[in-house]
Formats: structure tokens, C-alpha cells, sequence
């Protein structure tokens, strides 16, 4: 199908950027593949002691939840997890490890070197702890997607995961379709209604969509990486989380952890970040735009409360001058 239009809204497109590789480094594939591995950002023991954070954390609950038996890894034995394992709700995504691992030094070099500033701001993005062959539960169908608006033209946003776990081949971890950021508005253009487009930062990518990209040599792969790597990718490509196989054994521990320059924030994204940062609360894969403020209470399928519900972090987090920038609250 053509696209009826293809203007833009100027207002969404104001901090559009430009990676103009060759770099000769990781960069050059996030530019021409879409998403790139930096391997050792940081160091594995490191890694090894945010995941046991992580897994502390969810055995913080007094539940006979035991990792070492797969029988007690069932949703009354866990806090309250998306569809898509991650946990965003109990305050979570402002404890204590959660900032440490965003404040890795190489983690911070690493959206510097694409930005070309160190005055960055950080997403508050949540944490993904899978557990392998839940019986509970069913395996996840791929659901590709887009975390950028149509209405939006040019690279305007970089996500991250820190990976703290083993991604092999069998594992859950990132599923891309590589190159897909390159021709996203051309498909946009010619595959799509403008007057269907929508302001919101996310967009399905159907299974008939799919094949537009399968027909130009795309297909998706997962990566693998070790802990303690960074996965990084432009919003523009498509991708889902992919879940483990039968074969694998790993718990998959992620946080997911996005930064743009903080010159590209609105005085309003910076009162909503001063919001959900005082209130512990989540927002989007987002850092300096589209920061939307997750519920403040984890609730069941039917509308109540938790009783497990948490307002703060077990250990929260000490704030120093360069966390508090990171978090738009104090300005560089």
C-alpha cells in the first residue's frame, strides 16, 4: 500500500541524529547492521555480582521461590512480571545495584562515544530476569517491533542492555533483524498509511509486514553475548525478545538502560523524570523524550494491589552529584 503523506511533525523530529561512520569500531555496525555487542563494558565478576543482586532482590519477597528447583518458579513464588519477564513495579528500577551497573564507567563511555558528550541523561528502564522452561508458563510468540514513532524521521534513540548472564544460541536474549534501521522509513513510505502513523514510540510489526523485510535479504538473529557485555541498538530496528529453548538452563539477567545528551530534554521531560525519580517509579526505554511514568502500584490481572507492593527500594542508591545528573535532576 503507498503512504497517503509523508510529512513529519518537526516537534518530534528537533533532536533527529546522524551516526557518519566508518569509525573502525563497534559503531560502524550499529550504524550499517542496526545494533552492535561492545564486548567486557563490564568486567564479568562485576556482572556476577549485579545478576546475585538481581536474583537476591526477587527472593526478597518471602516466597519459597529457590532457583536451584525449577517446581518453586511459578507467578505466585515471583513479583508481578510483564508478559515479557521484565519487572518494572516494587521500585526496582531505582535500587541500589540497578544504579550502580548505569553508572559503569565503560557503560557511560560507551553512549558518550555515540553522542560525542558525556552530559547525559539515562532512562529509568526496567529489569528482565527469565527463568528457562517455566512450567507455568507459555513461551512468548517473537513480537517484532519498533520503539520510535513513525512521525519520527533519523536516529533519535540508542537502548542498551546490560547483559549479566550467559546468551548463547539456546538462551533468551535480544532477537534483531539487522539492517531493517537503514529502510524503516522507506517502508514506512511505501507499506504504511501516514494517517495511521501515531505519536507513540512503539509499533507492531505484523507478520505480513515482516515479509517486506524477509524479501530484502533480512532475517532476524539472535545475539549472543557473555556477561557483562553491552547490547546496543537503534530504535529504528526491529526487534523482541527471544525466549529460551528447551536446551537451555540459564536464568537470562538483563537491565535495560538507555542514554541520550541532556540538551536534547524539555524542561517538561525533566519535571517528569524529577517525578518518577522521587517517587522510585519507571518509565520507558527512553532517556530525554517520550518519558512516560509508569503505574505506581504493581497490580494483578483484576485490578488490585499487591500486598507486596514496595513505594522505595530495598537499598537505595547513594546520590551523588553525577547520578543525579544522570537523572535530570541536577543540570551539568
Amino acid at each position: 500500500m503507498s503512504s497517503t503523506s509523508t510529512t513529519t511533525t518537526s516537534t518530534l523530529n528537533k533532536s533527529s541524529f546522524s551516526l557518519t561512520g566508518p569509525y573502525g569500531d563497534w559503531r560502524d555496525d550499529l550504524q550499517s547492521q542496526g545494533y552492535a555487542v561492545i564486548k567486557n563494558a563490564i568486567d564479568p565478576e562485576k556482572a556476577q555480582y549485579y545478576q546475585q543482586k538481581a536474583l537476591d532482590w526477587l527472593q526478597s519477597f518471602g516466597t519459597p521461590l529457590d532457583f536451584q528447583d525449577r517446581a518453586t518458579w511459578t507467578t505466585e513464588n515471583l513479583p508481578i512480571q510483564s508478559k515479557v519477564n521484565t519487572f518494572k513495579h516494587y521500585s526496582v528500577v531505582h535500587e541500589k545495584f540497578m544504579w550502580e551497573a548505569r553508572m559503569e564507567p565503560k557503560i557511560l563511555d560507551a553512549f558518550s562515544k555515540i553522542w560525542g558528550t558525556d552530559e547525559l541523561l539515562v532512562s529509568f528502564d526496567a529489569l528482565n530476569v527469565t527463568l528457562p522452561n517455566r512450567e507455568d508458563k507459555s513461551a512468548l510468540k517473537p513480537w517484532p517491533h519498533v520503539d520510535q514513532s513513525p512521525l519520527r524521521r533519523g536516529l533519535h534513540c540508542i537502548q542498551g542492555i546490560i547483559n549479566l548472564s550467559h546468551a548463547g544460541p539456546e538462551d533468551g536474549s535480544l532477537i534483531v533483524l539487522p539492517r531493517s534501521n537503514t529502510v524503516m522509513e522507506n517502508f514506512l513510505d511505501t507499506e504504511t498509511k501516514a494517517d495511521t502513523w501515531e505519536k507513540k514510540d512503539f509499533r507492531f510489526i505484523s507478520e505480513d509486514e515482516m515479509t517486506w523485510f524477509e524479501s530484502r535479504g533480512m532475517k532476524p538473529i539472535k545475539v549472543l553475548a557473555e556477561p557483562g557485555d553491552l547490547i546496543i541498538w537503534d530504535s529504528r530496528t526491529v526487534h523482541w525478545g527471544g525466549e529460551p529453548t528447551a536446551d537451555s538452563n540459564t536464568i537470562r539477567t538483563v537491565i535495560y538502560a538507555s542514554y541520550s545528551p541532556a540538551k536534547l530534554a524539555t524542561q517538561e521531560t525533566l519535571e517528569r523524570k524529577k517525578e518518577a525519580f522521587e517517587s522510585f517509579l519507571a518509565t520507558t526505554h527512553w532517556a530525554h523524550d517520550n518519558v512516560v511514568i509508569r503505574e505506581r502500584e504493581a497490580c494483578f490481572d483484576d485490578g488490585s494491589v499487591d500486598p507486596r507492593n514496595r513505594c522505595k527500594p530495598l537499598e537505595e542508591p547513594e546520590y551523588s552529584d553525577r547520578l543525579l545528573q544522570l537523572a535530570g535532576l541536577k543540570s551539568y
